[in-house]
């Protein structure tokens, strides 16, 4: 379990303290998966990115993690994808137009592979690294980012996800962004968000082998190669490990070469010593 954050402390406090009669009855519905209820408002969850009708036969969220919309639109339009098993997208009475749905202007299958992108979360924050960005879809953290300015780290993410809408600070965020400035703190406490991971088969592989190394050491490109059954793809795990774009979640920092080196880091030499000193600190 990851452990509480002071920013997520006070947010999640704030929440539940603050919460509005009609928020209680909101969440009344949901508990009791109340049918009637369904045309007056959806709701989202903050850890799938997912928003839902109250009659929804999903798992029961952790209350914490809801946040309640007057509307379908308006969920969408802070960042949350419809749920596909209660489809609360889709009027009731037109149920059977399921499917069809597709973003104006593009084809029914650029939609299909392109509907996790279309709204990407994101905030900045600081740390003892310096400036560290955060990014979600709505399947998972898709940008950890270090840099020295957010204008920087912002212009960056426009870069590499040029097509999507973005959405700065949208409501909600915030606790996704504590949790990931938690494990930045305290690394060795574990990570237990989602992930969306863009990348090739093999790039996946390493990336696993990468989270599989303890926090506080360390292995070498020749040890990750042996571990994904690939000892002569040495120059390939390289690679791999400079293709990682979520910092410090995917600790590509705690590979050194051979020689016993630090070698390379995509986000500076510096903050690589600074992550691997933090980690042998806390053993």
């Amino acid at each position: 379990m990851m452990p509480t954050y002071d920013r997520s402390d006070v947010s999640l406090e704030h929440t539940v303290k603050n919460s509005t009669p009609t928020d209680q009855t909101r969440w009344e519905a949901i508990v009791q998966r109340n049918r009637e209820a369904d045309d007056a408002f959806v709701y989202g969850v903050l850890t799938t990115g997912v928003y839902c009708r109250p009659s929804c036969s999903s798992r029961l969220p952790n209350r914490e993690n809801v946040q309640f919309f007057d509307s379908s639109e308006e969920a969408g339009q802070t960042g949350f994808r419809p749920c596909k098993r209660c489809n609360p997208d889709v009027p009731k009475k037109r149920r059977f137009y399921h499917g069809i749905t597709t973003i104006p202007g593009m084809k029914p299958t650029d939609y299909k592979h392109e509907e996790h992108r279309m709204y990407i979360r994101y905030a900045t924050e600081q740390c003892y690294l310096g400036w560290v960005l955060v990014a979600a879809t709505a399947q998972g953290i898709c940008t950890v980012d270090l840099g020295d300015s957010p204008e920087v780290l912002k212009e960056g993410l426009h870069t590499k996800f040029p097509k999507a809408q973005l959405q700065d600070n949208a409501p909600g965020f915030e606790v996704l962004v504590a949790k990931v400035l938690t494990f930045l703190e305290s690394p060795h406490l574990g990570f237990d968000l989602p992930l969306d991971i863009q990348g090739t088969a093999f790039q996946r592989r390493v990336w696993k082998a990468l989270q599989e190394i303890p926090a506080g050491t360390t292995a070498s490109y020749t040890d990750i190669a042996a571990r994904i059954g690939q000892p002569k793809a040495v120059r390939a795990v390289a690679q791999a490990c400079a293709a990682n774009a979520i910092a410090v979640v995917i600790p590509c920092h705690r590979v050194r070469r051979g020689s016993g080196e630090l070698g390379g880091y995509r986000w500076g030499v510096e903050r690589k010593r600074a992550l691997l000193q933090r980690e042998s600190d806390q053993r």
